[in-house]
């Protein structure tokens, strides 16, 4: 089969296009064959080695976010038959790219798939999985600090992935939602149904003062002075403490399958409960122009790598 692997650590250009031996499941296992596998931001961190917990050495296949259909199922697995359409998340923080998505096979545990709706297609499903439940917990986090329904929440970056989907669900949850849009994105956030939009080049210090803020981006200190004292914010990689004299709780969320979950975002998403979008589609074998086009930025939507 063909895969792509990073043989060194460094820009999109360590990716290579090359054959690799065909997956077998083994005990609670299939094997998916790939029809979409989305691009993050963390795909390219990890060729960078800028990533939590350390980089990893190469070579190995980068993709958290794969959809497809299953091709074989191992010993002891009754949860999917052949022919299942099934999406998920390969959990890259554990198996750090052995296996990685970015492949026409890959040999996954079926705790880390769901079932695939059919009102929902290949591509947009690869969205779902690490964008959706990064928000979902993330806001989670934000809950433990009981805010009253009807507070002010800040999202930064809520034209992205994660952003969008927190806007959303926090939208589900009862709170007001101030969201930061990039330049020209306002619409599609307006879209998402935030109470009020602004501008990426707005002072935050400006907005609110809000009660949380979920820091997609993240921002850091600049999103941290729009929230209230004693507030909470919650960002998806670290940043600097804040003043600790204002009592702002600083929570980091790394994302964790939770299976359950997923289910139920990817039903959400089924449904049109949620949306999501996709800015563009390349081949598995045009990898390293992927990662170049995000690192470019400007993307409204994600990139998904699609095979067959």
């Amino acid at each position: 089969m063909l895969g792509v692997v990073a043989a060194a650590l460094g820009g999109p250009e360590v990716l290579q296009v090359t054959e690799l031996p065909e997956p077998e499941a083994g005990p609670g296992q299939v094997v998916v064959r790939i029809r979409a596998v989305c691009v993050h931001p963390a795909d390219v961190a990890a060729t960078t080695g800028e990533i939590p917990r350390g980089p990893v050495q190469p070579p190995f296949s980068p993709g958290w976010d794969i959809a497809g259909e299953v091709a074989s199922v191992g010993p002891d697995t009754t949860d999917f038959g052949v022919g299942d359409r099934v999406v998920g998340m390969i959990p890259w923080y554990l198996t750090r790219g052995a296996p990685g998505g970015y492949a026409e096979f890959v040999a996954a545990n079926a705790d880390w798939l769901v079932r695939l709706p059919d009102e929902l297609d290949f591509v947009s499903a690869a969205t779902v999985p690490l964008n959706a439940q990064t928000a979902h917990q993330g806001l989670s986090l934000v809950s433990l600090a009981m805010l009253p329904t009807g507070s002010s929440i800040l999202v930064t970056g809520a034209s992205g992935g994660v952003g969008g989907f927190a806007t959303q669900l926090a939208l589900q949850g009862g709170y007001r939602v101030v969201a930061q849009a990039s330049h020209g994105d306002e619409q599609w956030v307006h879209g998402l149904g935030a109470h009020e939009v602004v501008s990426r080049s707005v002072d935050l210090a400006t907005v609110g003062p809000v009660g949380a803020v979920f820091d997609a981006v993240p921002v850091g200190e600049a999103a941290a002075a729009a929230v209230e004292d004693r507030g909470v914010v919650v960002a998806t990689r670290p940043t600097p403490a804040i003043v600790p004299a204002r009592g702002v709780r600083q929570e980091l969320q790394l994302i964790r399958l939770d299976r359950e979950l997923l289910a139920d975002l990817v039903g959400q998403v089924a449904a049109g409960r949620l949306r999501t979008r996709v800015a563009v589609t390349m081949p598995l074998t045009e990898a390293a122009d992927a990662h170049r086009r995000v690192l470019a930025g400007g993307l409204r939507g994600k990139l998904v790598l699609t095979v067959g």
